[in-house]
């Protein structure tokens, strides 16, 4: 076997759990499956998989649950994942080698997720951190636990290469119990910890899973305000995520202000194309066109089509809106198959 368990913890994940390992089962992983209290088939066909399936009671702590599932596992050496998650690209050897020169740090690996944008349905990619050896790592929190060292202290990190798709999908009634969970024991953990930027991360993410932007802009401004470590990934996404809200409540000037952190972030064309967007609801045209350009040049993305496509399309329809169709056609062929872009050459 690859000298590598993956350990996952799951609760009536019937849906996903199948297509999860049965991507896995080639790898020739060892596989951990501890369930919290599923009354679905999740055990029954985890069983299909992996004969170390466990239960472990429930107690509102989710890395109570995670390294519970980490110490059943015989290596060292853990990955750990969602049942929603279906890996998609992987290098064995290449891992392989890079657990070698890595023993202290934590492995990032790449998760593509699903999201809407100005009502086109498009993947987000995230680097987040799996795989790391328990000998020096494990998890903390009760809620959207981190990995950090054992001594408490935030780890290194590295890159592997190593892909997952998030499905990510739930019921409606699931989506609103679960967000109730996750929202009481968020606030307990605010409570107990204080002014936490993470938290208020998640506090911003939770409500905008239940569309209440107001609440979701107010956490992530409220976490903004920490002038937390601008390199964490998360710091990143709360930022550029902060100003979708912002822009979705037609708060433009609000939005304006985040000009001020562009040091900080222009480097992320994601971050770029969001003020591209917002000096276009301003009708500030030719600074929209200067950002979207920019972000045409820029390599770091975690929205697809953010330094591409979708860039090329806004142009297109500042040039159109302007008068100038030689232009807006330009720019729209730029686009590809892009449906938008399609549909505007068709029209013009």
């Amino acid at each position: 076997m690859f000298p590598v368990s993956v350990c996952m913890i799951a609760k009536n994940e019937d849906i996903h759990i199948e297509e999860c390992l049965k991507r896995l089962r080639p790898c020739k992983f060892e596989i951990i499956v501890v369930d919290t209290g599923s009354v679905d088939r999740t055990m029954e066909t985890a069983r299909k998989y992996t004969d170390k399936v466990f239960h472990f009671d429930w107690c509102d702590d989710f890395s109570a649950a995670r390294n519970f599932s980490i110490a059943q596992a015989s290596n060292d050496w853990i990955l750990a994942i969602d049942c929603d998650e279906y890996l998609e690209n992987i290098n064995l050897a290449d891992i392989e080698e890079a657990l070698e020169d890595n023993l202290t740090s934590v492995g990032m690996i790449i998760r593509n997720n699903p999201y809407t944008l100005q009502g086109v349905r498009s993947v987000m990619s995230e680097r987040i951190g799996r795989l790391f050896n328990r000998n020096y790592c494990h998890y903390e929190g009760n809620i959207h636990e981190q990995v950090t060292t054992l001594d408490g202290k935030e780890p290194n990190t590295f890159p592997i290469p190593l892909t997952f798709y998030h499905e990510g999908y739930v019921a409606e009634s699931d989506k609103r119990m679960r967000a109730a969970r996750n929202l009481e024991m968020l606030l307990h953990d605010l409570e107990l910890k204080g002014p936490n930027p993470y938290i208020y991360f998640q506090l911003g993410q939770n409500y905008i899973s239940l569309n209440d932007l107001e609440k979701a802009a107010y956490y992530h401004k409220l976490g903004l305000e920490l002038n937390a470590d601008p390199n964490s990934a998360f710091v990143q996404s709360m930022t550029e995520t902060y100003g979708y809200c912002l822009i979705e409540l037609a708060k433009y000037d609000l939005a304006m202000a985040l000009k001020n952190k562009y040091e900080q972030f222009s480097h992320h064309a994601d971050f770029v194309y969001m003020m591209g967007v917002v000096y276009m609801k301003k009708n500030m045209w030719d600074k929209a066109i200067r950002e979207f350009e920019k972000a045409t040049t820029l390599t770091s993305y975690s929205r697809k089509g953010v330094n591409s496509y979708r860039a090329y399309y806004n142009i297109g329809f500042i040039y159109e809106t302007l008068g100038d169709k030689d232009k807006a056609r330009e720019y729209y062929q730029k686009c590809g198959d892009y449906n938008n872009a399609v549909k505007r050459l068709e029209e013009l």
